[in-house]
Formats: structure tokens, C-alpha cells, sequence
């Protein structure tokens, strides 16, 4: 924005104002010089900027300018002691602002993402969560995000595709057989809430996709990986099919089947109402379970009958479970079947 003598473009200065004014507004109190020394531009340059947005403003409902409808500064600060201090703010002020419900929503959010591997600029994150607490409507509610295991390994991992070293950890497949691993870490993925680390497995001399929630005891190597992202062709799905793979058909609304395009189906059938049968492969029926019992659009499975049993299984232990608890005096309180 500066140019060779500290001066900025007449083609900038909108865009330099309208940086420095929330500039301002977040330091609340701040000297000409480290004004100057931020925005890459001379002292006499902020200077003359400081006294043009004390005449900016909005006019108010007389279509003129009234006192109260421009910016203002101390000016005893300004001209006596080189400092900025912003007294009247306009048009700023006005705009909506998050509520304390929705400033807290957000910045739980923030927090979960200032916990994953790619966000290395959690200054930026931590400044923005601050950002959202002074300008909610009223101070929100105070949140944390619960750290799991898996938010541990994410952590792990990321170090190790962040340092380029080897990583080891005992993998209990989806057969339930575990293996000790040694892999290469490459990257790291999610669908929905589920982690996937996509890496070189020394083991199977190919690479391979590991769910972080099946990684046990993980440790970080001090040998350099062999294999880089940029020297391996990754597929553009997380998952693969095998010969051993059991071919389910599912019919679900076709606004949702989007949602199943990580796992390969066949190109989706329409039949009426608005709905699709998929063909997908799965290695589990439990997988399959956890998959239907998460998915929206009234999904159901039309075969094969294997299929069709596990989930249906599946779906009657889970209601059951919440008459577990049942007291017996909650029990005689019942109205008596026929």
C-alpha cells in the first residue's frame, strides 16, 4: 500500500481508512508511531489520516452534518502526546451485532479449530474468539471444548506430518485384528466427526487410510519418512473396495445421498418421491450400522437380507437400552398391557 517515500496511493486510502479505523477501535489507545510502524506508511501520513476521519461520518436524519454524526478523537492526546484515542464512533456502532448464544456457538467453534494440526496461527484464532466477545450483544456464556482421545492423537499426527518423521502405533483394523504399523504420515482428513490418516504403510509396502480412533499407543520416530505426499498417488476417495467387500443396495432421499460419495456407491437409481437406491460396498455390517444410523433422508436397507437383519438388530438393542434404567416404582406406574 506504501510507495518508495512512506506515502500511500490515492487509490488505497479508502481501503487504508477502513483498515484503520477497527485498527483503532481494537487498540482503543494507541501512540501515532506504532500506528505508523503497523501499517508500513510515515507518521505524517497516519497523522493526516487521524484528522480526516474526525470530519467522516454519517449524516443523520436532518441530511446534515451534526456533531454526534462524525468521528471524533481526543484531540489533546493527539496534538500533546502523539496519541490516538477514538471518542465517537459512528455508522460502526449501528451495525448488528452477535448475540451472546451466537457469539458463544462461534467461539466454541474456534476453539475446536485452534485444536486441529493444519491451524498453526492460533494467535490469529485466540484473537478473533476475543474479537467476538467484546462485540457480542451482551457477554456470552463461557464454553470449552472437551479434549478426546482422538483430539490427543490428531495432535500427534499432525506433529509428525509437520516434522516429516515416521510414526508407530498399534492399528485394530475394521476385522478387528491388530497390528503394530509403522507408516509414513502424509495427510490428514476428516469426514463428519471422523479423522482419517491417509499415509505410507511400511507393512503392506502401499499406501493406506487409518482411522484415528482405531490408533492405539502412537509414538513419534526420529527416522524421516521415505514417502511425500507429492510422491505418492493418493485416491481421491478415503475408501477402497476389496474383493471381500459385501454389496449393499439402500434406498434413501436424494438429497442426501451426497453424503455417501466417500464411500464409492454405484451412480444412484431414481425411484419416486424424490428418492435414489445406492450400491456401496462395506467390509462390516457394523460399519454399515453406525453409517445408516447417522445418515438423514429415511434411509433403509433393501438387501441383502444379512444386511437387513444386522441393522435392524442393531436398532432394537439400541432402544432397548433406555429401559435400563427403569425403577421398579416407575415400572408399577405403567398402565398394564392386556
Amino acid at each position: 500500500m506504501a510507495d518508495s517515500r512512506g506515502g500511500v496511493h490515492a487509490a488505497d486510502k479508502l481501503a487504508f481508512l477502513l483498515s484503520l479505523v477497527p485498527w483503532l477501535m481494537d487498540h482503543e489507545r494507541v501512540s501515532v508511531a506504532e500506528a505508523a510502524a503497523h501499517f508500513g506508511v510515515s507518521v505524517s501520513e497516519i497523522r493526516r489520516a487521524v484528522e480526516l476521519i474526525a470530519v467522516s461520518g454519517v449524516p443523520g436524519e436532518t441530511t446534515q452534518y451534526q456533531h454526534g454524526d462524525l468521528f471524533d478523537i481526543a484531540w489533546d492526546d493527539f496534538e500533546q502526546n502523539d496519541v490516538i484515542v477514538l471518542t465517537n464512533l459512528v455508522a460502526i456502532d449501528d451495525s448488528p451485532r452477535f448475540s451472546a448464544r451466537e457469539a458463544a456457538a462461534l467461539i466454541a467453534g474456534l476453539q475446536y479449530l485452534s485444536s486441529l494440526p493444519e491451524n498453526a496461527d492460533r494467535a490469529a484464532i485466540a484473537t478473533l474468539m476475543s474479537k467476538l466477545s467484546r462485540g457480542a450483544s451482551s457477554e456470552p456464556s463461557q464454553v470449552a471444548v472437551d479434549q478426546s482421545d482422538t483430539n490427543e492423537v490428531l495432535g500427534l499426527v499432525g506433529r509428525a506430518v509437520e516434522a516429516g518423521v515416521q510414526l508407530e502405533f498399534d492399528y485394530r483394523g475394521t476385522r478387528g485384528v491388530a497390528e503394530r504399523r509403522r507408516v509414513d504420515p502424509l495427510r490428514v482428513e476428516s469426514v463428519d466427526a471422523d479423522w482419517y490418516l491417509r499415509a505410507w504403510d511400511h507393512l503392506r509396502e502401499a499406501p493406506r487410510t487409518f482411522r484415528l480412533d482405531r490408533i492405539a499407543a502412537p509414538a513419534l520416530t526420529s527416522t524421516p519418512i521415505a514417502h511425500r505426499a507429492d510422491d505418492v498417488t493418493l485416491p481421491e476417495t478415503l475408501f477402497e473396495g476389496s474383493p471381500d467387500d459385501l454389496v449393499v443396495v439402500l434406498d434413501l432421499d436424494a438429497a442426501a445421498a451426497p453424503l455417501l460419495t466417500d464411500y464409492g456407491p454405484d451412480e444412484p437409481e431414481p425411484l419416486d418421491d424424490g428418492r435414489v437406491r445406492l450400491r456401496l460396498r462395506v467390509n462390516r455390517l457394523g460399519t454399515l450400522c453406525r453409517l445408516v444410523a447417522g445418515l438423514p433422508g429415511r434411509p433403509e436397507v433393501v438387501a441383502p437380507e444379512s444386511a437387513r437383519s444386522a441393522v435392524a438388530d442393531w436398532a432394537r438393542r439400541a432402544i432397548e437400552r433406555y429401559d435400563v434404567d427403569a425403577t421398579p416404582a416407575s415400572q408399577e406406574s405403567r398402565p398394564q398391557l392386556p
